[in-house]
């Protein structure tokens, strides 16, 4: 028993971080061979692949760079179109109106003149009826007032021509006073 204790004596000195010697060599000869092996095969497919990956990234965004320009200058053409088409419509708006005006300014002329016309065909109308009723009255006047003078005198007053130039200058002083009287 006391054997055994001395044994566990000399144990218990022992520090249980660090490990015994023959585990200890065991152990760094393993982690020699995994680290060369990790350096000399798993390392350069590692890079290999960070590598591949930094260069896709990179040819990305100078592609998204290219892209970027690209769609600025089709933005800046499609403004300009924009800008050309608003002024080219604003150019049709303004001929428009100006034809429009000028289409107004034209029926409100053919109307005007085609106004003037019936207004002096009327008046044409007019003064040629009044002419015709003046006439007819004068004879219808004439005729009626020799009657009556023959009916007063008692004799029949059949001469024309007399007949006609005594009405006529009777309408006539009749036509002269009227027109005083305005």
């Amino acid at each position: 028993m006391i054997a055994n204790l001395v044994q566990l004596a000399a144990e218990e000195e022992q520090n249980p971080l660090i490990p015994p010697g023959p585990e200890l060599l065991v152990g760094t000869i393993a982690f020699a061979i995994v680290f060369f092996v990790f350096w000399k095969k798993l390392l350069p497919n590692i890079n290999k692949v960070l590598e591949e990956r930094r260069t896709a990234i990179e040819g990305g965004i100078e592609e998204a760079e290219a892209m970027k320009v690209e769609a600025q200058s089709v933005l800046e053409q499609y403004k300009a179109q924009l800008a050309e088409a608003r002024h080219e419509a604003a150019r049709l708006r303004q001929e428009a109106q100006e034809q429009g005006a000028a289409l107004i300014a034209e029926m409100r002329a053919e109307g005007q003149r085609q106004r003037e016309e019936i207004v002096a065909a009327g008046h044409t109308q007019i003064e040629a009826d009044r002419k015709a009723a003046a006439s007819s009255l004068r004879q219808d006047v004439g005729k009626l007032a020799t009657d009556l003078a023959g009916k007063l005198v008692g004799e029949s007053l059949e001469d024309h021509a007399r007949q006609s130039r005594v009405i006529d200058r009777f309408l006539d002083e009749l036509d002269q006073k009227a027109e005083a009287a305005r």
